[in-house]
C-alpha cells in the first residue's frame, strides 16, 4: 500500500492515515509518499515496513552507516542533524499538548552535540552465527523491532575508545572461544575517553571468570575494572577496582559498575549546569540522584543538600562522591522519592528530579504539591511520562497548579536517534 506521511511521533516512526486506519512506518520523513508493507495490523493501527520511497523529501540524505535500516540503534540518519533537532521539538512541543494538556507559547530551546562519537556507554549483544555456522559468533545490536542479531563492522555514534574497544572485542569474539558463553557487553569510557568498565553477562558461564576476565585483559589493555554474572548462579565475579572515575566540571565522580551516568560524553557538564541553574538558597532536594551528579554540583550553592537514591549500588557511589568533594550534606541511601518526601516537613528551595523513563510515583507527585518548592528542575528522557507529569504540577487553565512552567530546554544527548532529554524548569506561583 502506499501513504503520505503527515508527521513524526516519539519512538522514531512516520505516521500516516488509510482507510481509518493509522499507520507507523519508520526511516520515513515528513510529506513522503512510501509504499509500505503492512506486516503488522490491528483493528484500527497498521505497523508498516519501509519497502519503497515514491517521492521522497527534499531533506532526505543518505545515512552514513552501512547497517543503518537493518539496526535499531539508530533511527534518524536519513535526515540532516539540523532537521533531527527540530523534529525532536516539534515531537516534544505535540506530546506536551495531548499527552498532559500543556500548551507552551514559550521557545523550546535546543543544546546540540556532536552528531557522531558522542557515546561514553554502549550495550552490544552477542550471539551465535545466525546461520548455525559452528565456531562463528557475531557482536553488535538488535535488528530494529527484533531480537535478532545484527552484526555490524562499526558503529559511529561510539567515542573512540568505545570503538577500538567494540574492534578488539569484535576480533575476541571470532575466535569463538573465550566468549562463548556471555551474551551481552556493556562498556563504559571515562571522561577523558581513556580507560573503561566492562560488564559481561551469560545466562550460564562455561568458563571461570578468572580465565574470561585475564582474555578481556590481554585483548583489551585499557579496561580498568570487569564484573562478569552468571544469571543462572544468580553470581557476579568482579576483577579490578570495581569503579570508574569521570571528571564533570573540575570534580571527580565514581561510577561502579551498576551505577547510571549520562551517555553523551559532550553534554554532561551542560545538562549539569543548566538543572542547578545558579540562584543560591538553603535546602535542595536531588531525587532520583544516582551517583550523585547533580548532588555534588548543588552543594555549592546551597546551604545543605540531600541526594535520594534507591538503588543500592549508585547511592554507594554518592555517599562517596559526596565526601570526596567536600560537601557535608547528607544523602538517603536505598530510598524511594515518595517514601523520603513523605518523612521531610520543610519546604525546599529547589527540587531537582531526574527520574527513570517511567517518570515520578504519584504519590511523591502529591506530597511535592503538598511541599510546594520555591523551584522544580525536572530532567527527563521520556516526553510522554513528563507530560504526564508536569500535567499534575502546572494543572491546567480551569484548574491550575502551585507551580508554573519558567522554561523548557532540549538536550540532544542521543543524536541520530529519537531519543531526547527534556529539562523542565519550574516556579511556584506568585
Amino acid at each position: 500500500m502506499e501513504v503520505r506521511i503527515e508527521k513524526l511521533v516519539y519512538g522514531g516512526d512516520g505516521l500516516a492515515h488509510d482507510e481509518g486506519h493509522t499507520v507507523f512506518v519508520p526511516l520515513v520523513l515528513p510529506g513522503e509518499l512510501v509504499q509500505i508493507d503492512a506486516s503488522s495490523r490491528k483493528k484500527k493501527f497498521i505497523r508498516g515496513k519501509l519497502e519503497r520511497i515514491v517521492e521522497p523529501s527534499a531533506e532526505r540524505v543518505p545515512a552514513p552507516c552501512p547497517h543503518y535500516g537493518t539496526c535499531g540503534g539508530c533511527q534518524y540518519q536519513h535526515m540532516p542533524y539540523e532537521a533531527q533537532l527540530r523534529y525532536k521539538v516539534e515531537i516534544l512541543r505535540e506530546t506536551l499538548g495531548r499527552i498532559g494538556r500543556i500548551q507552551w507559547p514559550g521557545e523550546i530551546s535546543t543544546h546540540s552535540s556532536p552528531p557522531f562519537g558522542y557515546r561514553n556507554r554502549a550495550q552490544w549483544k552477542l550471539r551465535p552465527n545466525q546461520d548455525g555456522a559452528a565456531g562463528s559468533a557475531g557482536i553488535g545490536y538488535f535488528e530494529m523491532g527484533s531480537t535478532k542479531l545484527c552484526a555490524v563492522n562499526e558503529c559511529a555514534i561510539l567515542s573512540p575508545r568505545l570503538a577500538d574497544t567494540f574492534a578488539r572485542l569484535r576480533e575476541l569474539v571470532a575466535k569463538g572461544k573465550v566468549l562463548a558463553p556471555i551474551d551481552e557487553i556493556e562498556a563504559f569510557a571515562d571522561s577523558k575517553d581513556e580507560k573503561i568498565l566492562l560488564n559481561l553477562s551469560a545466562e550460564r558461564l562455561t568458563d571461570s571468570p578468572e580465565s574470561i576476565a585475564s582474555a578481556l585483559r590481554e585483548a583489551v589493555p585499557y579496561v580498568e575494572s570487569i564484573l562478569i554474572q552468571d544469571r543462572r548462579a544468580d553470581k557476579f565475579h568482579l576483577e579490578g577496582q570495581g569503579y570508574l572515575t569521570y571528571e564533570v566540571g573540575g570534580v571527580p565522580y565514581r561510577v561502579g559498575h551498576l551505577s547510571f551516568f549520562q551517555v553523551n560524553r559532550f553534554m554532561v557538564e551542560p545538562l549539569v549546569d543548566a538543572a542547578i541553574g545558579t540562584k543560591r538558597g538553603k535546602l535542595a532536594l536531588d531525587l532520583f540522584s544516582g551517583v550523585g551528579l547533580f548532588t555534588v554540583a548543588l552543594t555549592k550553592l546551597y546551604d545543605r543538600v540531600i541526594g535520594v537514591e534507591s538503588n543500592m549500588a549508585a547511592s554507594k557511589d554518592l555517599d562517596t562522591n559526596l565526601k570526596h568533594s567536600g560537601g557535608t550534606s547528607p544523602s538517603s541511601r536505598n530510598a524511594t522519592a515518595e517514601g523520603f518526601l513523605s518523612r521531610l516537613h520543610e519546604t525546599p528551595d529547589l527540587v531537582v528530579l531526574d527520574p527513570p523513563r517511567a517518570g515520578v510515583e504519584v504519590e511523591a507527585l502529591a506530597h511535592l504539591r503538598k511541599l510546594s518548592p520555591a523551584r522544580i528542575h525536572y530532567v527527563s528522557c521520556d516526553p510522554a511520562t513528563l507530560a504526564r507529569d508536569l500535567a499534575q504540577l502546572v494543572g491546567t487553565t480551569e484548574a491550575p497548579g502551585k507551580h508554573e512552567i519558567e522554561s523548557i530546554k532540549l538536550f540532544d544527548i542521543f543524536p541520530q536517534t529519537y531519543h531526547m532529554e527534556v529539562l523542565v524548569r519550574l516556579r511556584r506561583r506568585e
